[in-house]
């Protein structure tokens, strides 16, 4: 889903940043995939695409970020129709637009499909428990610095991860493979809402496969 919004036929250049609230700017501004462990702000998970094959009952299912939306969410739905470029700050029509775009990413809908679903997806550890040592609660997010030096991304773009036994050697912003039973649910928290919450199996290090 392209997060470029498209209102004259092609991809419009954001002149006027300021416009934009700051979870926007992050993902039109974002750096390139990640690979090794010199992440730099909003430098993307690489992940390649998994087979196409449905996993047999009861197997896990590797997901990229893209299968955590709704295929009908558009989440620049709300800039349809405008020149972003050639608004003026005090434009009613970006005040308005912007207000609306908050609003619909602050209750992005989940995709209800993966509800129940054991799932391993890669992304980065931000911890809710405040120790260096190990971890037992932490958020999920597709993006390095997301929730703690930029804000966070829609509820659909956070997962909840709950560890039935402490995580050992892991850290925030640690890029990391997580695996677990996948539940519709959502969890407010102090660096972001989450529509989803995993019931971790498994945590490993990220190596881009």
């Amino acid at each position: 889903m392209p997060l470029t919004p498209d209102t004259t036929g092609g991809p419009v250049k954001i002149c006027r940043m300021r416009l934009l609230p700051p979870m926007v700017i992050v993902l039109l501004t974002a750096c390139g995939p990640a690979t090794g462990q010199d992440y730099k702000v909003g430098d993307k998970i690489r992940q390649e695409p998994p087979k196409a094959a449905a996993p047999a009952a009861g197997a896990v299912r590797t997901l990229t970020w893209d299968d955590l939306l709704p295929p009908d969410w558009d989440p620049l739905a709300a800039l349809k129709g405008l020149n972003i470029a050639t608004l003026d700050d005090a434009d009613p029509r970006a005040q308005k637009a912007l207000e609306d775009l908050k609003r619909a990413w602050e209750n992005a809908p989940p995709n209800r499909q993966l509800h129940g679903q054991r799932i391993r997806i890669p992304g980065f550890v931000v911890s809710l428990d405040g120790g260096p040592k190990e971890l037992r609660e932490f958020l999920l997010v597709p993006y390095f610095g997301a929730c703690i030096h930029v804000p966070p991304p829609p509820p659909n773009q956070v997962i909840h991860a709950v560890a039935r036994a402490p995580v050992k050697g892991v850290q925030t912003m640690d890029a990391v493979w997580t695996t677990g039973r996948l539940t519709v649910l959502r969890s407010d928290t102090p660096f972001g809402a989450a529509t989803y919450v995993l019931e971790v199996e498994r945590v490993e290090p990220y190596r881009g496969k």
